[in-house]
């Protein structure tokens, strides 16, 4: 990915462009008299195995400008972040891995023969008093919340709604279409073809859990050309120099499932390798290689955050750095660049600066495992910090994000903490995905635990 220049350096006019958005639309609600049953109309019954309801009542917005900028500066952390193996480690993919914490099963597949990743890739982020402040860059295909497209539609079919969008020229961008138009051009499939495409997730709980869900994202394909079909690894076979799903001879594999899950089951190497062997004899296309969520690990984050790695990057790549990464390090003893620029022993830091710092695993995933330094007693946080080490973990600054009001259902505004959840792909910027909690010291928020979804209207899109 080419690194992106910034576009806007004045923080104030992104903010007022967002708050005054909000503001307008909150305006509008009351005025009406809303209340979030009348806002939601029908969205409580999108995917309700998946999502069970649980819906924001209005959309964020975000400015023109504001959203130039932001995916500039994801852009750009993304480039930084895939650029690692070879800035850091001469081109040494195996050395990356394990630096940043691949392990046991996942190590054990990783052939290195893809080292660029997918550009498809969702940066979850905090909007702070600062700015905005990137939590992770999650890297690869299996990511949750392409569907907000479908919240974003089922939302403006309110006419109040649907009249501000048209007064303040507000839009979306479909992340499936953005998702699709990716797996095209990484495959090099002919978008006019209809290939036949297998969206594979992890086989553990398929049919329990995944599978409505699975086949309604396969449903969606199958409008934009694509003749996609939802199945468990297991489901594909190979024979005869081609790659089946059942009685259909596959053209590519979307993987749906994390690399995170090949550590659940015994029947990793047996189900994963030939698919890896027959995307290496040209027997199907695969989109996002395994080695693409290598990328995602936090511990890039820290590479990226860590001064001593400055002079590796690019002008535009550090203004976007400095602009949404936060302090992040790997947790090891030792003298660290601190945020007030001064040095110090990370250990020593980490303990006077307690109620600042989170700690979260490198390769985890939906907020397994993550300590809120402020939630515990000086004890026991001691104990956690000096039981872990690089390069499994890593200690990063607090963001303290801003709240978004949010109309409930007497028509009252409560205000809820929003993680802003933007997508990329090749085509570019690929819209937006909101989850959120009310619980203003939350420090994670994912639907695993219970936030609420929702979508974004920007200003240009």
């Amino acid at each position: 990915m080419p690194e992106v220049l910034g576009h806007l350096s004045c923080r104030t006019m992104t903010a007022v462009e967002r708050s005054a958005l909000t503001a307008r639309y909150l305006d509008e609600v009351r005025r009406h008299g809303l209340r979030a049953d009348d806002l939601l109309g029908d969205l409580p019954g999108l995917k309700p195995y998946y999502y069970g309801g649980r819906f924001l009542s209005r959309p964020l917005f975000i400015g023109d400008s504001e959203c130039r900028q932001l995916y500039a500066d994801v852009a750009n952390v993304q480039t930084a972040v895939s650029s690692l193996p070879s800035r850091l480690f001469g081109g040494d993919f195996a050395a990356f891995a394990r630096a940043v914490g691949a392990y046991g099963a996942v190590a054990a597949v990783l052939t290195g023969q893809d080292k660029v990743p997918t550009q498809l890739a969702r940066a979850d982020l905090f909007a702070a008093e600062t700015g905005f402040q990137m939590l992770e860059l999650n890297q690869g295909s299996s990511l949750g919340g392409t569907d907000n497209v479908d919240m974003c539609r089922a939302l403006l079919r309110h006419p109040v709604l649907a009249e501000f969008a048209r007064a303040h020229e507000l839009g979306y961008v479909d992340t499936v279409r953005n998702q699709v138009d990716t797996m095209f051009a990484e495959t090099g499939l002919d978008p006019g073809s209809c290939p036949v495409v297998a969206l594979a997730t992890w086989p553990n709980g398929y049919d329990r859990t995944m599978k409505p869900y699975m086949e309604a994202v396969a449903g969606a394909w199958r409008e934009l050309g694509v003749d996609a079909y939802a199945c468990q690894l297991g489901d594909l076979s190979r024979r005869r120099g081609r790659v089946w799903l059942e009685a259909r001879p596959v053209d590519a594999i979307f993987r749906m499932f994390p690399t995170g899950l090949l550590h659940e089951s015994s029947r990793t190497p047996a189900m994963v390798a030939p698919v890896l062997d027959a995307a290496a004899r040209g027997e199907v296309r695969l989109c996002a290689p395994l080695e693409s969520d290598i990328f995602s690990s936090k511990a890039a984050l820290a590479m990226i955050s860590d001064d001593v790695n400055r002079h590796q990057f690019t002008a535009a790549e550090l203004e976007s750095i400095d602009r949404i990464v936060p302090w992040t390090r790997l947790v090891r003893p030792g003298p660290v660049t601190v945020p007030d620029g001064s040095t110090a022993d990370l250990l020593d830091y980490a303990v006077s600066q307690q109620n600042e710092l989170v700690l979260k695993p490198s390769m985890g995933r939906e907020g397994i495992g993550v300590v809120l330094g402020w939630e515990h007693s000086p004890d026991r946080w001691l104990a956690l910090i000096t039981s872990v080490s690089s390069p499994w973990y890593v200690i990063q600054k607090r963001v303290r994000p801003e709240q978004e009001l949010f109309p409930d259902r007497d028509g009252d505004l409560i205000p809820w903490i929003p993680v802003w959840g933007l997508f990329t792909g090749s085509p570019g910027y690929g819209g937006i995905y909101v989850r959120a909690a009310t619980d203003t010291g939350a420090g994670t928020i994912n639907q695993a635990l219970g936030a609420f979804v929702g979508s974004c209207l920007s200003a240009g899109a």
